[in-house]
């Protein structure tokens, strides 16, 4: 076979030795090889490996790590591509292989991808046979994973990066990673992108934006403190969705209330990234100025994340100019699932009075509401509304 490995220049090595080694002819590999484009893997060092047998079967899919065109069509086989920027494929007019490619986009760790958690004597089978108490968000549960158990506070100080949850380190350690993630990659290729000669009100802009995220846009307010206008705000603000750092929810357009407002909310993609790009502290101190905003954005970002996952399904947001609002809402096969936030362990009736009012105004779709919170079990509030623990959303 062929094994690849990352190297910066394009690199083939056919040494005649190895090829007699593997029992396959040098000139054999070296025409096969040639009929790949050369600038197709300007990233990829290629090396022949004793396994000759299975060679076209362990080439049948490759992952790369950028822009790539397909074999001919007589050497058809299936591409993995990955790390690609949508919008500099968009601007360079790049084919995307319409009709003959399938998007997926991988996220942070969501709640299923981590062991079930259930306080002690609780009858957590049942309640995690489709591990989610909102019937929008029910599959097939995932029975085990590699990825222990993390308390709230820790994701939402940390975030749920992959890697962030796998490691075993200190909190400094997990701190550190988090901040040169962010300067060294993110900040980095935002440069590269934008290609801004003065970088230092993008730099603002995106502290700005990190601070702020999880809360409707201002673009006047921040173009107020970043000296930018208001346009350049929002393409500042499309490159993070280009970049997918972040995504929008669109305020809910089903009511019929004229109060309504219709800007959009922008969430960072990860809670720990905002932290690192917003400047805040890895300490329990950064959720205690401030709990409810920061489990809310981390709601919105798991709900985001399970919906994309599962191809259907709308995320919005409702509220009006006179304060009624609901933070969250899914709307799946025409069905709304109204949903609020609160950061408390002793949900009440008090704390359902705008899922009341929506559900009030949207009988002919919405029928139960939820209030995600951090209660020790599953609570009913009233006939129509749920207060669930977070670790069952």
């Amino acid at each position: 076979m062929i094994a690849c490995s990352y190297q910066f220049d394009w690199d083939i090595e056919l040494h005649e030795a190895e090829a007699k080694e593997a029992g396959i002819d040098a000139a054999t590999i070296a025409d096969i090889i040639s009929g790949f484009p050369r600038d197709m893997f300007s990233a990829i060092k290629w090396r022949i490996v004793p396994d000759p047998d299975d060679f076209f079967r362990k080439l049948s899919i490759m992952v790369l790590d950028e822009e790539k065109r397909l074999l001919p069509d007589d050497r058809r086989t299936r591409f993995i591509l990955c790390g690609s920027s949508a919008r500099r494929l968009r601007r360079s007019g790049t084919n995307l292989l319409p009709g003959r490619s399938i998007v997926h986009r991988l996220y942070p760790l969501t709640s299923v991808e981590y062991e079930p958690f259930a306080p002690s004597g609780y009858p957590a089978k049942a309640l995690f046979e489709k591990r989610s108490a909102i019937p929008a968000l029910q599959s097939d549960a995932l029975l085990s994973s590699p990825f222990p158990h993390r308390s709230l506070e820790d994701r939402l100080i940390f975030g749920d990066l992959p890697g962030i949850a796998a490691e075993h380190g200190t909190p400094e350690t997990r701190r550190d990673i988090l901040r040169t993630y962010t300067s060294a990659y993110i900040e980095e290729e935002l440069h590269r992108e934008t290609q801004l000669r003065n970088w230092s009100p993008f730099l603002r802009f995106l502290s700005l934006a990190a601070a702020e995220s999880g809360s409707i846009v201002n673009f006047a307010a921040l173009a107020k403190e970043t000296g930018l206008s208001a346009p350049t705000i929002k393409s500042h603000y499309q490159l993070l969705e280009d970049m997918f750092l972040g995504f929008t929810v669109p305020a809910f357009s089903g009511s019929s209330r004229k109060t309504a407002l219709s800007s959009p909310r922008f969430f960072f993609f990860d809670l720990g990234v905002r932290n690192a790009a917003a400047g805040l502290s890895f300490t329990s101190d950064t959720l205690a100025a401030n709990p409810g905003p920061l489990f809310e954005q981390w709601v919105g970002i798991e709900l985001h994340k399970r919906l994309s996952y599962e191809k259907e399904g709308t995320l919005s947001y409702y509220r009006t100019t006179g304060g009624a609002e609901v933070d969250f809402i899914v709307e799946k096969s025409g069905i709304l699932y109204p949903i609020e936030v609160k950061w408390t362990e002793n949900p009440s009736s008090k704390d359902a009075r705008h899922l009341e009012s929506f559900l009030d105004d949207h009988r002919s779709a919405a029928g139960h509401g939820y209030i995600v919170c951090r209660c020790p079990y599953p609570a009913e509030i009233s006939d129509t509304i749920s207060a669930i623990p977070w670790w069952v959303l």
